[in-house]
């Protein structure tokens, strides 16, 4: 029977170890990856978008001071073509009664 004992000894398991616990480590999810990608190409679209709404205001405001000075020369040209046709007007004026005056002085002679 000693055999017996002995092969019983051998074949039987040892007690298990107590374990440890076991940290488990989570590995990042796909989407969360995805998510953060999508998160940073937004922050980088909604940057390029800034710096093109400024972008955008300077050119406004330059386009408002070109409609400023604009403008103003039109209202220059409106008083210059007033004026001119206040002189165009005198001169004809003039031109009629020098023609009136020598219509005259043609029937003198």
């Amino acid at each position: 029977m000693r055999d017996e004992t002995a092969s019983q000894a051998q074949t039987t398991p040892a007690p298990a170890a107590p374990m440890q616990d076991a940290q488990v480590f989570a590995f990042p999810d796909a989407g969360e990856r995805r998510l953060r990608l999508a998160l940073r190409r937004l922050e980088e679209a909604l940057e390029e978008q800034r710096v093109a709404v400024a972008d955008f205001r300077s050119q406004i405001a330059s386009l408002n001071t070109a409609m400023t000075g604009l403008g103003q020369s039109a209202e220059a040209l409106k008083a210059n073509l007033a004026t001119a046709a206040e002189d165009t007007a005198r001169a004809q004026a003039e031109a009629l009664r020098l023609q009136a005056t020598a219509e005259a002085m043609a029937r003198l002679a």
